[in-house]
Order: C-alpha cells, then sequence, then structure tokens
C-alpha cells in the first residue's frame, strides 16, 4: 500500500503533529513497520514518532536488531510494557539508549528509563512517559501519583508531554488520562491489542485514546495463532504450542495535533493501514 496516496488532515499552522504506532507484535510487525512508517511520516507530515515495540520479538519482548529496524523506519522514541525486559539480549540497550523506555513506574533500582524529553524540531521539545497499570496486571508502583509527578517535572522542560499507558482495564486508563488531563497532551493507551474508537481531546486539552491497536498480524487472536489461543481457552491444564500469526498484517496509529505554545491538543485521529502484499 502506498500510503503517501491517502489522505491525511491538514496539520494546523505552528502544531507540532506526533505520529504514535500501536504495540508492534511479532516478524510481521516489524515488516509493517520497514514498509509503512516512512511512507506515513512523508504523507502525515508528522515531527514525531513514537513506537510501542514490547512484542516485537515473537509477541513477548524485544532484541537489539528490531529496536534497530524501528528506529531506521523512522521511529523517534520506543516505548514498552510488561513485556520489555522479557529478552535479556535487551538489558545493556536499556541501559545505552535513552530513547528506548520501559514502564516508568518499575521500582526505582530497575535499570533504563521510564521517560524522556526529546529534541523535535526549530527549538521544540517533546516530553514521553512510559507508564504501566496495575488492574489485571503485574504489581508495580502507583501510575497515577508517579506518573502525574513526572509529567509536572517534565512540563519545566517542555508543555508538549506524551503519556503511553500500557494497560488492560480501560477504566484505569481514562481515569489517569483524566487526573492529568490539562496537564500532558495526550495519553495514548496500549497492551490489548484492540483499537478503540473513543479518541477525543478532554475538557482540560489532553487527547485520549484507550487503545490505539496493535501493529502486526490481525489473523489470529490480538497477534497469537488462533490454534494457539484456542488450546489455552478450551484446556485448563495449559500447554500447547503457541506463535504469532501471519496474515492480515496492519498497522494502527494514532495522529495527535498540539500547540507547542499552551502543549494543549488540537486534534487526534486513529487510523488502520493495511499491509498488501
Amino acid at each position: 500500500m502506498n500510503t503517501e496516496q491517502q489522505v491525511w488532515p491538514n496539520k494546523d499552522r505552528g502544531a507540532v503533529r506526533v505520529l504514535f504506532v500501536g504495540d508492534v507484535c511479532g516478524k510481521p510487525g516489524i515488516e509493517a513497520v520497514q514498509k509503512l512508517l516512512p511512507g506515513l511520516l512523508r504523507a502525515t507530515s508528522a515531527d514525531f514518532c513514537i513506537v510501542n515495540g514490547e512484542n516485537a520479538e515473537q509477541g513477548k519482548g524485544m532484541l537489539p536488531a528490531q529496536v534497530q529496524d524501528i528506529f531506521h523506519s523512522g521511529a523517534d522514541v520506543i516505548t514498552g510494557g510488561n513485556h520489555t525486559m522479557y529478552r535479556d539480549k535487551i538489558i545493556p540497550l536499556l541501559e545505552s539508549d535513552p530513547r528506548v523506555l520501559r514502564p516508568f513506574n518499575y521500582p526505582p533500582n530497575t535499570i533504563g528509563r521510564g521517560s524522556g524529553v526529546f529534541d523535535v524540531r526549530g527549538g521544540l521539545r517533546i516530553g514521553v512517559v512510559n507508564l504501566i497499570g496495575r488492574a489485571l496486571m503485574t504489581a508495580v508502583d502507583d501510575p497515577f501519583r508517579l506518573g502525574k509527578a513526572e509529567i509536572e517535572r517534565m512540563r519545566v522542560e517542555t508543555l508538549l508531554i506524551v503519556a503511553d499507558f500500557h494497560a488492560e482495564a480501560s477504566a484505569e486508563k481514562l481515569a489517569f488520562a483524566r487526573y492529568v488531563d490539562g496537564l500532558a497532551t495526550a495519553v495514548v493507551g496500549t497492551h490489548t491489542h484492540v483499537p478503540t474508537a473513543d479518541n477525543e481531546i478532554l475538557p482540560g486539552g489532553t487527547a485520549f485514546i484507550t487503545d490505539v491497536g496493535m501493529t502486526g498480524p490481525h489473523s489470529g487472536v490480538i497477534g497469537m495463532k488462533t490454534e494457539a489461543a484456542l488450546h489455552r481457552f478450551l484446556n485448563p491444564l495449559g500447554g500447547g504450542k503457541s506463535g504469532v500469526a501471519e496474515g492480515d498484517v496492519r498497522l494502527n496509529l494514532a495522529l495527535i495535533d498540539a500547540d507547542p505554545r499552551t502543549g494543549t491538543a488540537l486534534a487526534i485521529e486513529r487510523r488502520q493501514v493495511k499491509l498488501t502484499p
């Protein structure tokens, strides 16, 4: 698919446009990023690109080579989630590259970084914080108080701040977005791999979507092979083989326009792009 032939919304004069790519899942997800993202960045005139890459290696974790593939395709920052450190080989990169984030509300002694402030253009900067929810997830520190405090800290450096809230529960994502409404430019939900239709700008000016969706194969069950998913649900003792699905590859994204003078969102649009053979 030629993404540059699609009609994309015009960017308001002076606005900063952020392109956020949802959870990259497996080899098909990497392929979608490599083949579609460069054209999307040109066609949308995006100024900054965030990609959630925590499922890039066979649905769990990511490897240094995949991180480089994502960066070479145009990403500025890669965020993670509950599988960020599933692969040991990613540990040195989390320590050395400030553009690769893990959840900010992991325990204080956890390696790596959960946030950062990055250059955009013309002296503008953008803050990115990666958070993980607690409902139906692994026990972590409070994403609400820690996340809000980090957003307030970053506002000293920039008013443009995007939070990747990686969580299972829709209510937890929306609750956090309302908690930081007016402080964060956008709160983008990840993790469930299912895109939601609730993209909106909250009363205080924060753009929000419960889940931007998955980038990868949609022929199975949230990225995994159908037979493996069925085995898990039909067999209480578990077991069986798992694996990433292969067909019907799609890239899910959110476009966020923001006013750099105030940090408030001007628009948020979701879009799904299919990778054609």
